[in-house]
């Protein structure tokens, strides 16, 4: 931007550079992706992650289903790496649950039986729970709800937003590091072949 502005204030000097007019244009370049090409990538991104995470909440509505399953016997608690029946939100993920094991029917009649999170504070054998089995009968997450599929598609398109003009601006430092460097090369081998006559009289005459 200081190069915009600079080059906008004394675009007619002698003094001006053909490399300070191509610093200001690359700014210029890099403005333009950043405030254009960036919120469209991060808007595409959102848009197609929000269809393939609606496909995804239909399927597992279709798919998923809550069963009645009856409680076995209690098991030591150690968390596992994901939760059954474990809802969305923090509160969900904080309370306090026992581990069980429990047994249930899949749809074909078959018995399944399986360790599960139970909201239940003293569970005991023939207790009632309800989980999410998918077709098969096997247990499984609950489906994915509308408004955390929302919530994913707009995080996703602000990432990839942040992310386009993240590199937009790395490339723009690189090329006007390289320009720089350049440009300094050049003020050093003029200064070396003038140096050895600087200050001499009659120079440059």
């Amino acid at each position: 931007m200081r190069a915009i502005s600079g080059l906008w204030r004394w675009r007619g000097s002698p003094l001006r550079r053909p490399t300070d007019r191509a610093e200001a244009w690359v700014c210029l370049v890099a403005l333009l992706l950043i405030c254009v090409a960036a919120p469209a990538i991060g808007w595409l991104t959102g848009t197609a992650a929000q269809d393939s995470l609606r496909r995804s909440v239909a399927e597992q509505r279709h798919t998923r289903q809550r069963v009645p399953a009856t409680v076995l016997r209690r098991m030591a608690y150690h968390p596992p790496e994901t939760d059954p029946d474990a809802g969305a939100g923090a509160g969900a993920a904080h309370s306090v649950r026992s581990r069980v094991l429990a047994g249930w029917t899949a749809p074909d009649g078959a018995p399944r039986h399986g360790a599960v999170l139970t909201g239940l504070k003293s569970p005991h054998r023939g207790d009632r729970l309800l989980i999410w089995t998918d077709r098969q009968g096997h247990m499984t997450t609950r489906p994915l709800d509308s408004t955390t599929a929302r919530a994913h598609a707009v995080l996703a398109g602000f990432g990839a937003a942040l992310l386009a003009a993240a590199l937009v601006e790395t490339v723009r430092r690189v090329v006007v590091w390289r320009m720089v460097r350049r440009r300094y090369a050049r003020w050093d081998q003029a200064w070396e072949r003038a140096g050895p006559d600087w200050g001499k009289a009659g120079t440059g005459s």
